[in-house]
């Protein structure tokens, strides 16, 4: 099913070439596969930097109007690629061989959480579908996405106590609100494996799916948040929905929602919904993302690492 009466009638597919992530467009939905089934999908440097173009690619174009992200083969990420062994994590030592990697004022600065706010800053609804076992930044990589499915099949696992190292990502800011912080903590202090069903129980994920009928789930899900909205009105409900829960006052929230409601209500899609509701047809908006997000917006001040 297409979004929306004004798009072709013929379904249509777009692809990108990457060496670890199969990318494709079809029908309004990107779909990002993590792409090394032989190594259960591991997290490297080269994952990292292609997400970031991933990511960068859907919000550029106005024919996606969400992104789900997934697995190929039997794991949707088994984390890090330890294939350094004991010196995985010790970027300081393998400095001179980190290509890609980022150091600032002699601090490494951890992929993983490049990733995260890349997907925490982007302006398409982003729907994870957990095929299969989700460890370490293959676990954290999932929380700024707005909504998680899984396979009946699925394992998740915040490890890194077990590995000697600390949480990443963002996950200190962003699991806690997901699940809580007793959830968080106990999660993250054991370091332990659990199904599924227990993430979904504890909030973390939404549905729970035969694997077979996972994607399709997901394209579902995709269609149902997207084909009937306005893909700008979408773009600034996510970033105000992530961006200001984290405000210290419903103030903030209010100022940011006068402001959108002043430069949306003087939108031409704001005219088209109106007068589509009283024609009792279908929205066709005229506005897209790429051309027509509000002069306020961001309206944030940008966070630096230092």
């Amino acid at each position: 099913m297409l979004f929306g009466p004004a798009r072709a009638t013929t379904p249509t597919m777009t692809t990108r070439s990457f060496e670890t992530l199969l990318y494709s467009v079809e029908d309004g939905i990107a779909t990002i596969v993590l792409n090394r089934p032989e190594k259960l999908n591991a997290f490297t440097t080269t994952m990292m930097l292609e997400l970031l173009d991933a990511f960068d690619a859907t919000d550029a174009d106005d024919a996606v109007r969400a992104v789900i992200v997934t697995g190929s083969g039997r794991a949707f990420c088994a984390g890090a690629d330890l294939g350094a062994g004991g010196a995985t994590f010790d970027y300081a030592a393998r400095r001179a061989e980190a290509k890609g990697e980022t150091f600032e004022g002699g601090v490494y600065r951890d992929g993983g959480g490049r990733v995260t706010l890349r997907i925490f800053d982007s302006l398409k609804p982003v729907i994870a579908a957990i095929n299969g076992p989700a460890v370490g930044i293959g676990a954290t990589m999932l929380l700024p996405m707005d909504i998680r499915l899984a396979s009946v099949d699925a394992r998740i696992g915040f490890v890194f106590s077990q590995r000697g190292i600390t949480p990443e990502a963002a996950s200190a800011w962003f699991l806690p609100r997901l699940v809580g912080i007793s959830t968080a903590l106990e999660w993250c202090y054991s370091g332990r494996i659990f199904p599924a069903a227990e993430a979904k129980e504890r909030g973390l994920v939404r549905t729970l799916f035969a694997a077979d009928e996972l994607l399709a789930g997901a394209r579902a899900l995709c269609r149902e948040l997207t084909e009937r909205s306005a893909p700008v009105s979408i773009a600034l409900t996510r970033q105000m929905m992530w961006k200001l829960q984290a405000a210290d006052h419903p103030m903030e929230a209010h100022k940011i929602d006068s402001r959108s409601i002043q430069s949306r209500g003087m939108s031409a899609d704001a005219r088209e919904g109106v007068t589509a509701f009283l024609e009792k047809r279908p929205a066709v908006f005229p506005n897209t993302v790429s051309a027509d997000l509000p002069d306020f917006y961001p309206w944030w001040i940008e966070r630096r690492f230092e």
